[in-house]
């Protein structure tokens, strides 16, 4: 078994939040005839500590840091990688050498960057070294690419040119707004100082989008992940989703982060980290700028750089015209579809003027997410566990979301028939609106729904957002359930759901239409979709950030899991001196920690021993 670093041996059961401090590619080792001793981390999830291993004679040309390796650790092979080079030896220690060399992976700068980001979101180091690894075994890497010259025909952008002078911008700019000009410029930075520029998408179709663009017009370009050895042979544009903020970059002259606002930018597993802060700490290390495009900047992008916008009238004309009904008036009985909202879908499908479907956008799946007795009004509940029961696709069965129970649709209450719909589904209001329309509804509620080339009305989860090109127009049929969503952000992301539909139906000048049905029609969400103006709900969501202690006025923590009361108590204990507040728990058993900054926070974090127990931590989390 490999030696440990002195300072003594953890648990491999207990996850430390930090690594010990470990030297750079040159560390205080021996030099010369001494042995040559590296770190490794291994890849194993029990266990988020390095060991120290000799170097063996055959493998010196091999190893370096960062470089996926083999060893032998508690009587088995397992892989790693080396996080430090020729470290001073542990004394008394028999140390093992490395088995063999997997191949390369992410390089140094990455590495430290990796522990950076174990301490910034209270996760293992290995969890982020493996993100920045090759999803395949890369032994060699290509040739560097030829470097054409980039297309004259690409206009200068003075815009984006003052967001590229300066090491932290945020670009705020119309939904259907090209990014080509931001790329451009962030390219052309990169070929006159020999370098590369990373570009980040929120989603995969939008990063080959750009790629396949940039390619047409010569210029090289590696997508990641696939084109990873590219991307480190040092292609002059990187291209990537959440994970490219760790890709290969070689001479880092530019980043530029599209849609900045997106919540696909953060990851859902623990740790929940951020690709576009990732990103941004990543440039400043470099020296290189970071350039932050987004229609609707939420807090944290405005409080982390400068915000530059264009021109009052150019970002008016961007946003499409906002029709907002408002529904405090409307009859009960109307049901989903209000007698504006039916007209103007009416006027769409008539019209069938080439831009795309008409689209109705609703976030509840299935047939009704709540239903009451025809008899008596009571709500459908499970016999069971008494949630409240939802209609799927067979009418003649009620299922409980909670605990899967299936049961005919007889009220438990007087034995009428459940059947009266109180909160309707996607697929009940596709059926709705064929009756309505006329016309052939098509329903789109996940990923594996096939949009028809020919459809000329959709009805969907926000998922059909992202799966047509344009559209004629947009209708939310329950915007206040975005509004009124238990969560801080919101009203940015009920914003940034109407930035999405401005980009599908374009700008004032292109005819399309984005409507909402609302009770709150002088919400300041709508308010700032309505004006073309994102900077109105910032302003009204500032204040209430900081009286409420929430981001970016704070930086939060979620604790959660069966070790959660434990290190809860560990981190009011250490966190006293730094201002960190621990409230809780809550009604599922969670702790959520406050501080005044994320160094704060974090250093309490790595001082807080993690419990034997299972404990789950999200640091910046969203559904707060």
């Amino acid at each position: 078994m490999g030696g440990h670093p002195q300072g003594g041996r953890r648990e491999a059961g207990a996850l430390a939040l930090t690594l010990p401090a470990a030297d750079g590619p040159e560390g205080d080792g021996p030099e010369g005839d001494g042995p040559r001793v590296v770190r490794v981390l291994p890849d194993v999830a029990a266990i988020d500590r390095p060991f120290d291993y000799l170097v063996p004679e055959r493998l010196e040309e091999a190893v370096g840091v960062g470089t996926r390796v083999r060893a032998v650790l508690h009587n088995r092979r397992v892989g790693g990688w080396v996080v430090a080079d020729r470290v001073a030896p542990p004394e008394g220690v028999r140390l093992r050498p490395l088995s063999s060399v997997s191949g390369m992976g992410p390089a140094p700068e990455l590495v430290e960057l990796a522990r950076w980001a174990a301490w910034r979101w209270a996760g293992p180091m290995a969890t982020f070294l493996q993100t920045a690894s090759p999803p395949r075994i890369v032994r060699q890497l290509p040739p560097r690419p030829g470097r054409a010259t980039l297309p004259s025909a690409w206009p200068p952008d003075d815009l984006a040119q003052e967001a590229l002078a300066r090491p932290r911008s945020v670009l705020r700019l119309p939904p259907p707004a090209d990014p080509l000009p931001l790329v451009a410029a962030a390219l052309a930075r990169a070929r006159e100082r020999d370098g590369s520029a990373l570009v980040l998408a929120p989603s995969h179709a939008g990063a080959e989008r750009l790629s396949a663009r940039l390619r047409w017009a010569g210029v090289d370009v590696a997508l990641l992940p696939g084109e990873w050895p590219l991307a480190a042979a040092g292609a002059t544009a990187v291209v990537g989703t959440r994970a490219g903020a760790w890709g290969p970059v070689t001479g880092l002259s530019a980043v530029v982060v599209l849609d900045g606002h997106d919540e696909a930018y953060h990851e859902e597993r623990a740790p929940t980290w951020v690709a576009w802060v990732v990103a941004a700490e990543r440039a400043q290390r470099a020296g290189a700028p970071c350039v932050i495009a987004s229609p609707c900047p939420t807090l944290e992008l405005l409080a982390w750089g400068t915000e530059l916008r264009p021109a009052r009238g150019v970002e008016r004309q961007g946003w499409p015209a906002l029709e907002v009904v408002d529904r405090r008036s409307d009859d009960p009985r109307t049901g989903l579809f209000s007698v504006r909202v039916v007209e103007l879908l009416r006027k769409e499908v008539a019209s069938a003027r080439g831009r795309g479907p008409a689209v109705c956008v609703l976030n509840r799946k299935g047939r009704a997410r709540l239903v009451a007795c025809a008899s008596c009004g009571e709500l459908g509940r499970c016999a069971h566990c008494h949630a409240a029961v939802e209609l799927q696709g067979d009418p003649r069965t009620l299922r409980c979301p909670a605990c899967g129970t299936e049961r005919p649709p007889v009220c438990l209450a007087c034995g009428g028939k459940v059947r009266k719909v109180v909160r309707a589904g996607v697929t009940r209001a596709r059926e709705e609106l064929e009756a309505l329309l006329r016309v052939p509804v098509q329903e789109v509620a996940g990923p594996a729904s096939e949009v028809s080339p020919t459809a000329v009305a959709l009805v969907g989860t926000e998922a059909v957002l992202h799966r047509v090109p344009s559209a004629g127009a947009v209708v939310f049929l329950d915007m206040d359930q975005e509004l009124l969503a238990p969560r801080y952000g919101a009203a940015e992301q009920a914003l940034a759901l109407l930035a999405r539909a401005a980009r599908l139906v374009g700008g004032r000048d292109g005819g399309g239409r984005v409507a909402v049905q609302t009770r709150q029609p002088r919400h300041p969400a709508l308010e700032a979709a309505l004006h073309a103006d994102p900077g109105r709900l910032a302003t009204s969501e500032a204040p209430r950030r900081a009286e409420l202690g929430l981001p970016p006025a704070k930086a939060l923590a979620l604790v959660s899991g069966e070790g959660g009361p434990e290190l809860a108590a560990q981190l009011r204990e250490v966190g006293r001196d730094r201002g960190v507040d621990v409230a809780g728990p809550d009604g599922a058993g969670g702790f959520m920690a406050r501080a005044p900054d994320h160094g704060a926070l974090c250093d309490a974090l790595a001082a807080a021993a993690r419990p034997a127990a299972r404990v789950r931590v999200e640091v910046d989390p969203r559904r707060v």
